[in-house]
Formats: C-alpha cells, sequence, structure tokens
C-alpha cells in the first residue's frame, strides 16, 4: 500500500476518495480512529492509501481533481 495524501479534513478525505473510486482505484483510509480520538487537532493526520499497482494513477486523478498528492 501506498500513501498518496496525508489529511485532517474530512472533507477533503471524502472528495478524494470519491475522485479516485470514479476511476475505479480502490483506496483505504488509515488512521481515521486515532485522529478522532486525539481531536483532530492535526497530529495525526489520516491516511488515504493505494495499491502500490495504483499509485501513479492515484496521484494523477487527485492532480487532476485540484488535489496535491502527499510525498510520503
Amino acid at each position: 500500500m501506498r500513501v498518496v495524501l496525508l489529511t485532517n479534513d474530512p472533507v477533503r478525505l471524502s472528495f478524494a476518495e470519491a475522485a479516485l473510486r470514479s476511476e475505479g482505484v480502490a483506496s483505504v483510509t488509515l488512521d481515521a480512529a486515532t485522529s478522532a480520538a486525539e481531536g483532530s487537532i492535526g497530529a495525526i493526520p489520516r491516511r488515504l492509501v493505494v495499491a502500490a499497482a495504483d499509485e501513479a494513477t492515484a496521484r494523477q486523478v487527485l492532480r487532476a481533481v485540484g488535489l496535491e498528492p502527499s510525498d510520503v
């Protein structure tokens, strides 16, 4: 799995997930519970990950919809 987006913004995360899904790229959000438990103060961002084989496509899709992929 490859991280393509780090964010604490649930709207941005949802938008990214929808954009990827519309292009047939499966994604998983990691650290959502931990981020919520710490109060979303920004210390622990949520990670949007995709399969390694889908990383290039996912980054392309995110850029196309105006989101800058994370370099992790």
